[in-house]
């Protein structure tokens, strides 16, 4: 199903950067106090969490479980302000770190990329086995978001009682290629850095010659996020090149198999996302509800009457939507 958007920014917020940027400047003091905590994985690496406030014993709040964008971290201020709003609420967050976006680097080669679901199921079904009292549901953000869908795709029967994917690339090879335009240009070289740091934060621990084949110096070199795709995250994943990784883990796809109640929010002013990341409806499951905005930017929906009283409209859509479908909320 496809819906309008009640977003409707006022005229000073119509920019699709000021609304990208304007969270990271407005609350770049933000606090989010949270308790952490460490899964050990199945193949010996481990996955870092992020609670709000872990449940007590037995605790009946609901648990919603929140997967950051690339290269982010409860750190990142859109995590932290969603993290508060779902505290905020009375309810309880927990923040799954991807593989290596921790304070500590992950200890297996591999580290994380856009369709990344094993962990999103071993987290989700660790906490519906831990917390079996409680309703659990996931919020993603952009990578995060794509993953969470491909995961809802994938895993039909799985333990969310509703979603939300906010901004997801569900093209990732047209995105991509969108990141390099205009003024995005600047968002790709801010994501770049933190990707090359990432990765050599990696290749310090680990011997990754086997898989990765490239110098120092050749990774110094790459300007485009695709170009990283191609040279690191195809072949330290299992994919043949960067197409091949765009190919199988394009969220769009896997819309019309998901089985769980899904918002997906999208901006057509998006500056990290290309048009082709707007689904049709023939592509959507009936459990999908599809909401696309004029305006929004990339993970921002900001709004207010002055840049004093400024208002996060993504947070109280998202727990609105979940709200609406848990039972006894």
């Amino acid at each position: 199903m496809i819906i309008e958007s009640q977003f409707k920014p006022v005229w000073w917020l119509r920019n699709r950067h000021v609304q990208t940027i304007w969270q990271k400047v407005d609350r770049y003091k933000l606090n989010c106090p949270v308790e952490e905590q460490r899964l050990e994985l199945p193949d010996g690496d481990f996955i870092d969490l992020a609670w709000t406030s872990k449940p007590t014993e037995d605790d009946s709040r609901p648990i919603v479980m929140v997967l950051h964008g690339l290269e982010g971290s409860i750190d990142s201020t859109y995590a932290k302000g969603m993290m508060n709003a779902i505290r905020d609420k009375g309810w309880i967050g927990v923040l799954m770190h991807f593989r290596g976006c921790s304070k500590e680097i992950n200890r297996n080669h591999r580290l994380y990329h856009s369709g990344e679901t094993q962990d999103i199921s071993f987290v989700s079904q660790w906490l519906m086995e831990q917390y079996p009292q409680q309703s659990l549901a996931c919020i993603g953000f952009s990578l995060g978001a794509n993953a969470l869908v491909k995961f809802l795709g994938e895993t039909p029967n799985n333990a969310f009682t509703a979603s939300v994917a906010i901004c997801p690339p569900l093209d990732l090879a047209a995105s991509a290629k969108r990141i390099r335009q205009g003024f995005s240009w600047v968002y790709q070289k801010y994501l770049l850095d933190m990707m090359k740091a990432t990765f050599s934060r990696k290749i310090l621990r680990s011997d990754l010659s086997h898989l990765v084949q490239i110098e120092r110096e050749q990774l110094d070199k790459i300007r485009t996020l695709e170009a990283f795709d191609d040279a690191v995250t195809a072949p330290l994943h299992g994919f043949k090149n960067a197409q091949d990784y765009y190919n199988k883990c394009s969220g769009k796809q896997f819309l019309r198999y998901i089985q769980r109640p899904t918002l997906i929010l999208h901006a057509k002013d998006d500056p990290f996302l290309s048009a082709t990341c707007i689904p049709s409806s023939k592509e959507l499951s009936h459990r999908v509800t599809y909401e696309l905005s004029e305006f929004g930017g990339h993970v921002g929906y900001v709004n207010g009457e002055s840049p004093l009283k400024v208002e996060y409209w993504l947070e109280q859509r998202s727990l609105q939507y979940i709200a609406n479908h848990l039972t006894g909320v």
